[in-house]
């Protein structure tokens, strides 16, 4: 259907060297290869993490970086994509200066993707889109133009709005594999809402490797070519795609006629600069990055600051504490000391009941810190409570994954705790058997010893008088007897009073200890693997910067 055909030179099949060329591998700059490194490392870290889906792109990307560096450097491919007809094979065929792509009325015309290389050792960018040698083409011999697109491989794509499902197909798998894309549209469908939702708006950030070309513009009368063109932008402005109109990095946006002529001239001057700068491939493994990072972004962005505080910590080891009963435990210490004290520095008839009260009990001053079941699971309750504080705070504004891996790593180091702790409080309790007593409690035992023997002495003195064995004379043995009747109890007070603060001393003592335990068995089992998944977390999110970039990750 193309009567100019038979007046153009023949496409030429591109031929196999006989000697293969010399293919300068691509090199990535400085930057590129940071991020690359950032996103491995960023992928191998997330594995246990998140679900393989989720880091499926960007294990993609870091394949088909991988695999683009190995390949030419000194070649920049470029598909040619858009609607079924926009005139693309066109514009394949006018850039080419030979009929390559067939061109008609039936639709689709272009059944499979068709390669076009200006230079020798593209066959390995080719074979990596999966074009047979039988649909590569060189372009007619022409110096000029040969020297300015030279490194060019030139792509001619399918409809991607084909009715057919596997042109579409190829369509997406070459769209994910090219250096660069010009997308042709033309006046009467550059607004199809399939163009820009399937494709320009999720390549928006690929803007820097894309040409959009309004083509057909020898059907546009007067200065309508100017109107379409200016709407066009508005809606890749909508798009989100950024224009290279004033010199800053961008779309580029033309207007020609691929079958006057018109405009292609600058379209070839435009991608022989573009090629001439060997920096597609890298800007696009660059946007690749980019995109992958965002996609990541739910998975790795908190919404706050995140970690667990010292004052989070120290609730935590004070829940524990009650619910092992440490105030409980230094109250009962306390009250150990100065029940000992009692007995010790006691009148001997006090003490003597006290005996006969007691003696059917075990001389211990240990507290037993779990003597009914209902207590038991109050404190187990008590203890899954803290559990669960503690891993809520220290998950609160993490990504959803995170979070998880926190309460689990919680939860997982709380089985066994309730038992672990009742282990420690026992080792750290109070000692069996009396409290430690005082240098002074020998003398305050001498002092009551003295007042007793003198109510012994004034009783029997008096015992004497009554019996006639010793001479009348009360007023001694009497005042003896007072003395050591008042006497006694005075120096039990005295007593009492000076023991107060050893005790207390003694019960604080008991109860640091028991909170201690808790602590250290809290931390051990809770705080620290809390504590490594909010690190392996940081970690992530210090590698997702440098991925993203430092102005990226901030936003």
């Amino acid at each position: 259907m193309n009567e100019a055909a038979a007046s153009e030179p023949p496409a030429v099949v591109e031929p196999r060297a006989v000697g293969s060329p010399v293919v300068t591998p691509l090199a990535y700059d400085g930057a590129l290869r940071s991020r690359l490194d950032a996103l491995r490392e960023l992928v191998g870290l997330s594995r246990t993490r998140l679900d393989s889906k989720a880091l499926a792109e960007a294990g993609k990307v870091l394949d088909e970086a991988a695999s683009r560096r190995r390949l030419s450097g000194q070649h920049t491919v470029v598909a040619i994509a858009g609607a079924t007809g926009s005139g693309k094979s066109q514009l394949f065929n006018a850039l080419a200066g030979v009929t390559i792509s067939e061109t008609g009325v039936r639709r689709p015309t272009t059944a499979a993707p068709l390669a076009c290389s200006w230079s020798d050792g593209a066959a390995g960018l080719i074979d990596r889109l999966g074009i047979p040698p039988r649909l590569r083409r060189r372009p007619a011999q022409n110096a000029t133009a040969d020297g300015q697109l030279r490194g060019l491989v030139l792509v001619d794509l399918p409809d991607h709005d084909s009715a057919a499902v596997q042109h579409r197909e190829q369509v997406d798998r070459v769209l994910a594999l090219v250096d660069a894309v010009i997308w042709v549209v033309d006046p009467e469908k550059y607004a199809d809402a399939m163009l820009h939702e399937r494709y320009l708006r999720p390549m928006a950030g690929h803007a820097e490797i894309m040409f959009v070309v309004l083509n057909q513009i020898d059907r546009l009368p007067g200065e309508a070519t100017d109107q379409v063109l200016d709407d066009l932008r508005r809606l890749l402005d909508e798009d989100g795609i950024a224009l290279g109109e004033h010199g800053e990095p961008g779309a580029t946006v033309l207007a020609l006629s691929a079958l006057t002529g018109d405009g292609v001239g600058d379209l070839r001057e435009a991608l022989g600069q573009f090629v001439a700068e060997r920096g597609a491939a890298a800007r696009r493994i660059s946007a690749d990055v980019d995109a992958a990072g965002w996609r990541l972004r739910p998975a790795y962005a908190a919404r706050r600051r995140t970690g667990l505080t010292e004052e989070a910590r120290d609730e935590f080891s004070a829940r524990l504490a009650d619910a092992i009963g440490a105030t409980a435990a230094g109250e009962a210490a306390e009250r150990a000391w100065l029940r000992n004290a009692n007995r010790a520095c006691g009148t001997p008839w006090l003490r003597l009941w006290r005996w006969y009260q007691d003696r059917g009990e075990a001389p211990t001053g240990r507290l037993t810190l779990r003597g009914q079941t209902d207590e038991e699971a109050t404190a187990r309750q008590r203890v899954e409570q803290a559990v669960r504080t503690v891993a809520d705070t220290a998950s609160a504004g993490l990504p959803p994954a995170w979070a998880q891996a926190v309460r689990e790593a919680a939860v997982r180091g709380s089985q066994g705790l309730p038992e672990a702790l009742d282990d420690l409080a026992a080792r750290a309790g109070l000692p069996p058997g009396r409290p430690p007593r005082p240098g002074w409690w020998p003398a305050a035992v001498l002092v009551q010893a003295a007042m007793t023997i003198l109510q012994v002495v004034g009783g029997l003195w008096l015992v004497g008088q009554i019996i006639g064995v010793m001479a009348p004379n009360l007023g001694v043995p009497v005042l003896l007897m007072v003395a050591g009747i008042v006497g006694g109890p005075l120096v039990e007070w005295g007593c009492r009073i000076a023991a107060r603060g050893p005790a207390r001393r003694y019960g604080l003592e008991a109860e640091r200890r028991l909170r201690e335990a808790a602590a250290g068995c809290g931390r051990a089992r809770v705080l620290d693997p809390v504590a490594a998944e909010l690190l392996r977390y940081r970690e992530v999110r210090e590698q997702y910067g440098r991925v993203m970039g430092a102005g990226v990750a901030a936003r």
